[in-house]
C-alpha cells in the first residue's frame, strides 16, 4: 500500500511542476487534463502527508521520552506519542479507501429509466411515484432533469418514463437504484382492503459520449411514425415519433416526446448511446468480476432490491438488509440515508475484496 501512496505522490509532485511549466500553460489540453489528474489525486496526498507527519511526530515523542530525565516531561511525551499511535489506524483505513479503484462513471451524467411492471395499473401508479420521488431528489441536490419520452395513464401512471439527469455525481447519486422495486400496499381500486403487491423497474445508465460508442449506419434502423397520446392536431398530421432499432445488441428505444422528429431522434440516440454503453460496459464488468459480487448487488435490473410496504410505513433495502420506517418523507425524495448506506455498505464490499 505505501508503495503505492508513494508513487500517487510522486505523480503528484509531478503534475504540480507540469502545471507551472509555461510549455503546459499555453497548451490548454493538456493543462486541463493534468489540473483534474492532480485535482483526483489530492485528496490521497493530503491524507498521505497527514499519515506521514503523525507517525514522524509519534516517532519523535517516543525517542524524545527514552533520553527524558524528567518524570511529568517523560509523562507527556509518551502520552503525545500513544495518542498518535491511536490515530494512525483511522487514517490508514482512510487511505485504504481512497486507493479502492474509482467508478469512472460516477461524475457522469445519467439517463434514468422507470417502467411498471407487474401490477397492472398499480404497478404504473407506483411508478409514476417513483419518478416524483426521483424528481424531488434530484431537484434537491440540484441536478438538472430533462423529460426525453414518457408514456402515462388515464388514472394518472406510468408505464415508462425517461429522463436526462444532468450535473456533477448524477450517476454516482442514482447508480444503486437500479433494480426491481417493490410495492405492498391496499391500491385506490380494491373495495376489499386487500394488499396487492405490484412492482417497477428503474434503470440508471451513465450517459456516453459520442466518442465512446460508435454507432454504424449499418447496425442501426430508424422507424419514423405518429406519435402515441396527447398532443392534438400534430399527432394526426406530423409523424416525429423515432423509433431506433440497434441490430448487434437487440435494443430498441422510442422517442415521441417531443413535437419535432429532429429532436426526437437526437434524444433517442442520446438514450440508445448509453444503454449501448452499458450493455458494453456490464458485460466487460462480469467477466473482470465473476468471482466477486458486492454487498449491494449486481446492480441487475432483474434483482429486486427493495420493498415499499405502506401498511407499517416501511422501506426496505434487501440488498444490505436495512429497513427504515419513513416511508412518507422517503417517498418525497428523502432518500439519502438510503442513499449513503448503500454507498458504505459498497465500500467495505470493495475494501473486503481488495484484502482477500
Amino acid at each position: 500500500m505505501f508503495k503505492k501512496l508513494e508513487d500517487v505522490k510522486k505523480r503528484y509532485e509531478f503534475l504540480s511542476e507540469q502545471l507551472a511549466d509555461s510549455a503546459v500553460i499555453a497548451d490548454m489540453g493538456t493543462w486541463q487534463k493534468y489540473s483534474k489528474e492532480q485535482s483526483d489525486l489530492m485528496e490521497t496526498v493530503e491524507k498521505y502527508d497527514e499519515y506521514l507527519g503523525v507517525s514522524r511526530e509519534m516517532t519523535d515523542a517516543f525517542e524524545m521520552a527514552e533520553l527524558e530525565t524528567d518524570p511529568e516531561m517523560k509523562k507527556m511525551l509518551l502520552d503525545e506519542g500513544y495518542a498518535c499511535k491511536e490515530r494512525l489506524p483511522a487514517i490508514v483505513n482512510e487511505l485504504k479507501i481512497l486507493l479502492l479503484p474509482k467508478d469512472k462513471n460516477d461524475e457522469r451524467s445519467c439517463i434514468l429509466e422507470v417502467r411498471a411492471g407487474t401490477g397492472g395499473e398499480e404497478a404504473a401508479l407506483f411508478a409514476g411515484e417513483l419518478c416524483r420521488m426521483y424528481l424531488n431528489y434530484c431537484a434537491a441536490h440540484r441536478l438538472r432533469v430533462e423529460e426525453m419520452d414518457i408514456n402515462a395513464t388515464e388514472l394518472g401512471g406510468v408505464k415508462e418514463a425517461i429522463y436526462n439527469v444532468t450535473g456533477a455525481g448524477a450517476y454516482k447519486m442514482l447508480k444503486y437504484e437500479s433494480g426491481v422495486h417493490r410495492v405492498q400496499r391496499v391500491p385506490a381500486t380494491e373495495t376489499q382492503g386487500r394488499i396487492h403487491t405490484s412492482a417497477a423497474t428503474v434503470a440508471v445508465l451513465p450517459e456516453a459520449e459520442e466518442v465512446e460508442v460508435e454507432i454504424h449506419d449499418k447496425d442501426i434502423r430508424i422507424d419514423i411514425f405518429h406519435s402515441g397520446g396527447a398532443g392534438g392536431q400534430n399527432v394526426n398530421k406530423v409523424a416525429s415519433a423515432v423509433r431506433i432499432t440497434h441490430f448487434p445488441t437487440g435494443i430498441v428505444v422510442t422517442c415521441q416526446d417531443e413535437r419535432s422528429q429532429l429532436k426526437n431522434k437526437e434524444r433517442a440516440f442520446k438514450v440508445l448511446r448509453s444503454r449501448v454503453y452499458d450493455f458494453y460496459n456490464g458485460q466487460n464488468a462480469k467477466a473482470r468480476e465473476e468471482n466477486r459480487r458486492s454487498m449491494v448487488g449486481s446492480g441487475d435490473r432483474s434483482e429486486r432490491i427493495r420493498t415499499y410496504n405502506f401498511p407499517q410505513s416501511r422501506v426496505t433495502d434487501h440488498r444490505i438488509g436495512l429497513s427504515q420506517y419513513n416511508l412518507e418523507a422517503f417517498m418525497t425524495g428523502d432518500i439519502d440515508s438510503m442513499v449513503e448506506a448503500l454507498a458504505i455498505a459498497d465500500r467495505e464490499a470493495l475494501l473486503a475484496s481488495s484484502e482477500e
